[in-house]
């Protein structure tokens, strides 16, 4: 029996505490990405975008990748420009020096998160009971979701290491089931059983312009592109940050928006537009028409449980990490950012963001029904969408700021691009959202000022 051998001393940062340990390369960064941007938004969102706009269903997943490229050239500017884990918040601190606006910017990128990474949990725990066909009531899903982040919460503690091998394996499984749809439609396209008119038909709803329908969509696809953000909260973990994130953020970005539209041709393709808008999954119903005899309906709860880990998994490594980051810059209270002195994970940033999860976990499972559920993924759309437009201004105020060393520089249009398209998709009379998002980020954000007060507050009695 081979012995393990002890790890190696620790390095330490100025601040005397352990430094994160850099064991990600090009390949697990790539899968990281590409791993973060693929989850249960593609599965479930496919046939609402068509009820937005018809058969051209790929034209809000093409604008939304359009938006997220040019928003990532910011992030890559920045993230090789400060290589820190704590990401957009800690690039607004450096160009606003505003604590409230920085305190609100890790709140909603945390809340998007951690919100995301419960809903994960609920969604894996029902697809699991379907998946092994077990009868059970709300209070025994509850409590799989619940044993579930705390697994999460198992393999987050023991490194990142681990938890990106794990991304690995989990990424690989659900970019199956994308490949899965995209090559039994593409043999049901061959058989010229298509109708391939529906794909550039606009079918739009009656209170709606067919620019605002499109707007309406965007705002919708585009929950399906967020993810690449996340790994800028890994600078500190990979290694040659400043060589490695743009080529395997472009790549990655450029991978997940191909396999979008061309599952969303395919799918309209194959399954009349009111078919798939029907359909709650709209994915299954398109494989059931191209090969009735392939057993998905018994395949996919599968699928979808290893995608929906996986975002719950990438998501609390993201919020912990930053946490972590901003508890470093001084934003929140030291002890996040204390790491464990073996594993050299941020362990209190991990603990603490899973008992938050746990919580929301159980509010969600408690009124499954809610229309807040529903709303979810507009409002975390919604959140990190404002939070890229100050990212995009962020850039351009942080021109003036020299570090000294080398680093990625975007064209400088296209931060005034990304904070007018990302402004544009967060208004309301501009995105076509519904008047329940905003109600629910509104909520966050009061949240959010409420916790900033009491810091605030303990801070100045304690000077």
């Amino acid at each position: 029996m081979s012995q393990i051998s002890p790890p190696g001393p620790a390095e330490t940062g100025s601040d005397g505490q352990p430094s994160l340990k850099r064991v990600m390369g090009p390949g697990l960064l790539l899968l990281f990405i590409v791993g973060d941007i693929l989850g249960t938004g593609i599965y479930a969102l496919t046939g609402q975008v068509a009820g937005e706009v018809g058969g051209a269903a790929w034209l809000p997943f093409a604008i939304a990748f359009v938006v997220a490229l040019i928003t990532a050239c910011s992030y890559l500017e920045l993230v090789t420009k400060y290589p820190e884990a704590a990401g957009a918040a800690l690039y607004v601190h450096k160009a606003f020096g505003k604590h409230l606006l920085t305190f609100l910017v890790c709140f909603a990128v945390m809340c998007s998160g951690i919100t995301s990474a419960s809903a994960a949990s609920r969604a894996f725990a029902a697809n699991l009971a379907t998946g092994f066909g077990l009868d059970v009531g709300n209070t025994v899903i509850l409590l799989i979701a619940m044993a579930f982040m705390l697994l999460v919460l198992a393999v987050n503690l023991r490194g990142v290491g681990e938890s990106v091998k794990l991304n690995v394996v989990l990424t690989a499984i659900e970019l199956s089931g994308l490949l899965l749809v995209i090559v039994l439609s593409l043999y049901f396209i061959t058989g010229g059983e298509a109708d391939f008119s529906r794909v550039v038909a606009f079918e739009t709803p009656e209170d709606k312009s067919v620019f605002l329908a499109v707007s309406a969509a965007t705002s919708l696809a585009f929950f399906a592109m967020v993810g690449f953000e996340d790994s800028v909260n890994m600078a500190e973990e990979t290694k040659d940050p400043v060589k490695i994130f743009p080529r395997m953020m472009f790549t990655g970005i450029g991978i997940t928006g191909l396999i979008y539209v061309l599952v969303s041709i395919c799918a309209v393709a194959v399954v009349p537009v009111g078919d798939l808008e029907a359909s709650e999954t709209p994915l299954v119903t398109v494989v059931e028409r191209a090969a009735p005899g392939v057993p998905i309906g018994e395949l996919l709860p599968f699928i979808s449980m290893f995608a929906v880990a996986n975002s719950a998994l990438i998501n609390m490594l993201m919020a912990s990490r930053l946490l972590y980051g901003m508890s470093k810059q001084g934003v929140l209270p030291p002890f996040l950012s204390k790491v464990h002195p073996r594993r050299r994970t941020p362990h209190a940033s991990i603990v603490f963001t899973t008992a938050i999860a746990l919580l929301l976990i159980a509010y969600v499972s408690l009124v499954p029904d809610s229309p807040v559920v529903a709303l979810l993924g507009g409002t975390t759309s919604l959140l990190l969408l404002a939070v890229f437009a100050l990212v995009n201004v962020s850039v351009l105020v942080l021109r003036k700021e020299d570090t000294g060393v080398e680093h990625f520089k975007a064209p400088s249009v296209l931060p005034v691009l990304g904070t007018i398209t990302c402004l544009y998709l967060v208004l309301p009379w501009s995105s076509g959202r519904p008047a329940g998002q905003y109600q629910i980020a509104g909520l966050l954000l009061a949240i959010g000022l409420i916790l900033w007060a009491i810091t605030w507050w303990s801070h100045k009695r304690a000077t």
